[in-house]
Parts: structure tokens; C-alpha cells; sequence
């Protein structure tokens, strides 16, 4: 495992902006988790989260911004620890900590505070299980994924995708105070549909990890065994997603949902392996497509849990 010290061995030429701080806690990446986050408030609640729209929406606010500043947190870490490899890869070598507009010192202090500021949020106007939900995704993707497993072993985005898993538990124990079954499926769920989603996005940039060293899957295992692998997943994801209508959690806006939903992500993930087991290279055309819709299925699964536990109440 190496990373980068915490000291810069050059000054940023420039004066750091709001702007890059803001770039450090990778808010196109936080969107979806946060509304996972959100959309599990009003399954948790079966409706409007709270006992007024006063106190409903106070609760939504903070979530929003603690969840936002906890995930934040985690990607101003993620870019300390990885400021070396995020140089040498053309996407990431822009980034304020790899280009040294903004030190590691500042950047830890910066993230540090947002994961403080997050914690007391939670706890004093969520919950405190909602708290060290959020606490604990921070660990996992910190500790877990980036710092043990990402330059380790091609299953780093197996098991660390934990971290993305977190993010509906803090929705849900806001709200409730506690977690349940529903809950451990939603969790569940981003678990299995995040290799689907990740190594999608890995097919494309596959030379990009091998020139830095980062083991991921298409880079350890070839494309063949990659497209295979997401077709598995993508599988489990589907079959996963509809068993709480089995167990009456939900009812059948969410069930029709699912089915369609879960019958477009598997003839994408079925149409990318056909494509690879024929002898052709994983295209960026056709990695694409999965890689996107990946995103808007899980947008669209959770609305559709929330829409179903507050109609079919």
C-alpha cells in the first residue's frame, strides 16, 4: 500500500478557490448516493418524513447537508491518499490535490471538519444510529476501499463498494431510529448493482488503471471474465430487487418497476457480453450505455420504493 505524505513537495502557484474545495468532495458522484439517502427517508416513513411538513422538511435539509459533507469528506481522503496515482491518469490529474493547488494539510483539515460537522448534525437533530451510519461508510471507502483494497486485489470494488451501501441505513435511521429487513435489502441491493455500474466504467479506462498499477478486474481477469462477471451481478441485482415484494414490503408499483427496470439492465449487461464474447474489445460504445443506465436504475428503483410505500400505505 502506498500513498502520498500529507506535505506537498511544491507550493500551489495559485490561491485556492471555494470552487476547488468544492471539486474535492466530487459532488457528481454524491448526487446519486444522496438520493438514495433521501428516497429511503420517505420509505422508512411510508410518506412524508416527519409528523409536520415543518419538521419533515428540517429533517430532510439536514440529512441533505450531513450526508452531502460525510460523503464529501470521504472523496477530499479518497484524493489525499491517491494524489499519486490521480497525477499519472489523465481524468484525475487535474484534481486540486494531485495538480497541488490545495495541500494535503489543508485538504485534511478541510475533510476532517466536514466529517465532524456531519457527525453532530446527525446526531443532535437526526439520530445517533444515523450518525455512525454515516460514520461508518466514511471508514469503509477511507480505510477499507482506498487505503487496503483498491491497490490489492481486483474484488476492491466488490467489497469495498460497501461504502456506497451506507448512505440509505443513514436515510432510514434518521427517520426511524433503528434499521429493519427493508432496509438491510436496500442496502443489499447498491451492494450487488455496484460492480455492474463500476466495471462498466472500468472497461473503459482499463489502460489507464493498468498504467498506474490498480488492479482492477478487467486489468487482473481480461475483458472476457469482466463482461461475465457484470452479467452475474447484474442477475443477483434484479432477483435481490424484487424479493421485498415477496415479503410484503412493497407492493406492485414497486414490483412492475422492477421488472422493467431489472429487464433493461440485464439485456444491456447480456448485449455487452455478446459483444466481448464474439472477439471484439470492450468499446467504449458499448460499455457506455450499461455504464449510464446502471445509474438512472437505481435512481428510478428507489423512487419507485418511495412512490409505492407512500401510496400503498
Amino acid at each position: 500500500m502506498t500513498s502520498t505524505p500529507l506535505s506537498d513537495s511544491a507550493p500551489p502557484t495559485q490561491h485556492a478557490t471555494w470552487r476547488d474545495y468544492l471539486a474535492l468532495t466530487k459532488p457528481k458522484v454524491i448526487s446519486l448516493l444522496l438520493w438514495t439517502t433521501l428516497t429511503a427517508m420517505f420509505m422508512a416513513a411510508r410518506g412524508w418524513p416527519g409528523e409536520t411538513f415543518g419538521s419533515g422538511l428540517w429533517l430532510l435539509v439536514v440529512v441533505s447537508l450531513a450526508g452531502y459533507m460525510s460523503a464529501g469528506s470521504a472523496g477530499v481522503f479518497n484524493m489525499i491518499i491517491d494524489r499519486d496515482i490521480d497525477l499519472k491518469m489523465a481524468r484525475t490529474a487535474g484534481r486540486p490535490t494531485s495538480s497541488g493547488l490545495i495541500s494535503g494539510r489543508n485538504a485534511a483539515i478541510f475533510g476532517t471538519a466536514l466529517q465532524v460537522l456531519s457527525f453532530v448534525m446527525l446526531w443532535v437533530w437526526g439520530t445517533p444510529l444515523a450518525a455512525w451510519m454515516s460514520l461508518a461508510g466514511f471508514v469503509f471507502y477511507v480505510v477499507i476501499y482506498t487505503q487496503w483494497l483498491k491497490r490489492t486485489t481486483w474484488h476492491n470494488i466488490v467489497i469495498g463498494g460497501a461504502a456506497g451501501c451506507f448512505p440509505p441505513l443513514v436515510g432510514w435511521a434518521a427517520v426511524t431510529g433503528d434499521l429493519d429487513l427493508f432496509a438491510g435489502y436496500l442496502f443489499a441491493i447498491i451492494f450487488f448493482w455496484t460492480p455492474v455500474h463500476f466495471w462498466a466504467l472500468a472497461l473503459m479506462i482499463k489502460e489507464e488503471y493498468r498504467e498506474v498499477g490498480i488492479p482492477m478486474l478487467p486489468v487482473v481477469h481480461g475483458d472476457h471474465m469482466t463482461v461475465a462477471q457484470i452479467g452475474l451481478y447484474a442477475i443477483y441485482t434484479v432477483v435481490l430487487s424484487l424479493m421485498p415484494v415477496y415479503f410484503g414490503a412493497v407492493g406492485w408499483i414497486y414490483f412492475v418497476s422492477g421488472l422493467l427496470l431489472g429487464a433493461w439492465l440485464l439485456h444491456l449487461s447480456y448485449k455487452l457480453y455478446r459483444h466481448v464474447a464474439s472477439g471484439q474489445p470492450a468499446e467504449r460504445r458499448v460499455a457506455v450505455p450499461l455504464y449510464l443506465y446502471s445509474m438512472l436504475y437505481l435512481a428510478l428503483l428507489f423512487l419507485a420504493g418511495a412512490i409505492d410505500r407512500a401510496v400503498l400505505v
